[in-house]
């Protein structure tokens, strides 16, 4: 479905109504939601997809997957939290994975941003600069 101008504006509004301090506000969201699905006004249905587009762009912008070689100890993982926690705020939600292919180090993913300072990153950078 083709989502008009007036659509995606409206709901980028509704959706910067809904936020409280920069972080999104499930009750004010619930309530949006519930009004525009009760007084269903013009392209309401343009507005309600575009609002979901909105909202499942900021939860992947707040989810971190950390990739190791190996598992991490519970020192590793404080560290590397509390450092990702400091930049980009406490509502994060991690995820783990090891991934033997890396050979060492950390590939971390937060949203769109990637940090590559794994040693199979390292020496693909190397043999791509050759």
């Amino acid at each position: 479905m083709k989502i008009s101008k007036t659509a995606a504006a409206a709901s980028r509004r509704i959706f910067r109504l809904c936020q409280t301090g920069g972080r999104l506000d499930e009750t004010k969201l619930s309530s949006a939601i519930r009004k525009i699905a009760e007084a269903k006004p013009r392209d309401y249905r343009g507005i309600l997809l575009s609002l979901k587009r909105l909202i499942r762009l900021e939860t992947e912008r707040r989810q971190v997957t950390i990739e190791s070689a190996t598992e991490l100890d519970g020192a590793s993982r404080e560290r590397v939290s509390s450092g990702l926690i400091a930049k980009y705020g406490s509502d994060l939600s991690f995820s783990y994975k090891v991934t033997p292919e890396l050979l060492g180090g950390l590939k971390v993913r937060v949203g769109n941003d990637v940090w590559d300072g794994s040693v199979k990153g390292r020496i693909d950078r190397l043999a791509q600069a050759f």
